[in-house]
């Protein structure tokens, strides 16, 4: 059975919000707000795969401290644009 459009949504904020890390718990579950409804099926399916990674590497790459994978790199800089409190280096 396939996931419609509107439980991946739905899933997918509620593992926003439910992190291991309080501050990804804040960055990912605004980010999942405000962009997810707006998303196309390519980019959703990136997203749920960047909820399956580490907090800690993913806070490393939302604030610069490690190198973000090539294929993370655009929704990674979005998501930081966001992130109140995280500093990157230009």
């Amino acid at each position: 059975m396939t996931e419609t459009r509107e439980n991946m949504i739905k899933r997918m904020r509620m593992r926003s919000m439910r992190r291991g890390i309080k501050e990804m718990d804040l960055i990912l579950s605004a980010f999942a707000d405000v962009h997810l409804a707006g998303m196309d099926g390519d980019a959703l399916a990136l997203y749920d795969r960047l909820l399956t990674e580490n907090d800690h590497d993913i806070y490393g790459w939302i604030g610069g401290q490690f190198a973000v994978p090539a294929h993370y790199k655009a929704l990674i800089d979005l998501i930081a644009t966001g992130a109140e409190g995280v500093t990157r280096p230009a």
